[in-house]
């Protein structure tokens, strides 16, 4: 590997692995890091005809117990694009370590914005803004009316207990981290399962949010990403999840994840909730706890890509530096705010 290679690229191995099983593919191969990522890697891979696809693997160390599974992923893209899911194409995947230091995937490329922040939408009208978040709606209420029986996901994952579950993993990841000060994480997390809510079942993306969307120039939605926390659970946690990323101008706290929704001409977040609610038949008077969840979640996952960031276990896309110069509020503070104006502390 030379000095121009990325992280967790073994050029001349991937090169003939990718030869030998993904259709049309041509030598040479480039590869070069997609950034926006925070957990398993993606990078652009362009062959010998120009043509641009794109390959998944984990992150080169600091991996966490269930954490980074391309085979999860890969089922969930084999089992969604066929049923109309707006997925990228599942091309080839790759089952031996041996070839790159961990199991990897290829698929489509699909070349639209995705829109990590509001410098990314600075083009599209207030008209083109309101149709993107409609469309994020509705793509989420179609995933939540997909059998997981009828596209061979029923045996990926238990479908009871989702949120008990979520509660324990994501404790003992952080725990597993070796992040600092997690006294008031424990706290929430107490609160959090003392009051979990009567549960429904059904295919959970587990980060839905416009930054793991692909958008063309008219709002429509042309691919969901990143679906390596995917599971079988509740899927009120994602439109909790959705809700405490889309942030709206004069919210006193920031989104658990940066995005564009606060630019003028998207929906409100109770318009989301409106739209979702009528779209999936789903009662969702109690989302107030999934949004307090995902506050929770949100804390926990940081911490741990911190880790593996400052730890040099990434693709080196500038997050790093970032991270180091980050301040303000931390999540974990927001989480227990969350869990407090419910009453649970």
């Amino acid at each position: 590997m030379s000095a121009t290679d990325p992280a967790g690229i073994a050029p001349a191995a991937v090169s003939r692995w990718l030869a030998a099983h993904v259709p049309g593919a041509t030598p040479p191969f480039t590869f070069s890091p997609v950034s926006g990522g925070r957990s398993n890697l993606t990078y652009r891979v362009t062959d010998g005809a120009g043509t641009v696809r794109a390959l998944r693997r984990p992150p080169t160390g600091g991996v966490l117990g269930t954490a980074h599974d391309m085979s999860r992923e890969w089922r969930f893209l084999t089992a969604l694009a066929p049923a109309g899911m707006p997925v990228p194409e599942p091309l080839a995947y790759c089952d031996d370590p041996a070839v790159t230091g961990a199991e990897f995937y290829v698929m489509a490329f699909v070349d639209g914005v995705v829109p990590a922040d509001q410098e990314a939408v600075r083009a599209w009208s207030p008209q083109v803004r309101r149709r993107a978040g409609e469309e994020v709606v509705e793509v989420l209420a179609a995933l939540h009316r997909v059998g997981p029986d009828e596209v061979g996901l029923g045996g990926i994952a238990r479908r009871d207990g989702y949120v008990e579950r979520q509660l324990r993993r994501w404790q003992r990841q952080v725990h597993q981290s070796g992040a600092p000060d997690l006294a008031l994480l424990d706290e929430v997390h107490d609160a959090l399962l003392a009051h979990v809510p009567a549960q429904h079942g059904g295919i959970v993306h587990g980060d839905y949010r416009p930054g793991n969307l692909s958008f063309a120039a008219d709002g429509t939605v042309l691919a969901v990403f990143d679906w390596e926390l995917a599971t079988l659970g509740d899927p009120l946690a994602d439109l909790g999840w959705l809700l405490s990323t889309w942030e709206e101008p004069g919210d006193k706290v920031p989104p658990t994840t940066p995005g564009p929704s606060a630019a003028p001409g998207f929906p409100t977040r109770a318009e989301l909730i409106d739209r979702y609610a009528r779209l999936s038949g789903r009662e969702v008077s109690g989302i107030e706890y999934y949004v307090a969840f995902a506050r929770w979640r949100s804390a926990c996952i940081g911490a741990g890509v911190r880790a593996r960031y400052l730890a040099g276990v990434m693709a080196d896309d500038g997050y790093a530096a970032e991270l180091r110069a980050q301040q303000g509020v931390q999540q974990g503070e927001i989480a227990f705010e969350a869990v407090r104006e419910l009453g649970f502390v």
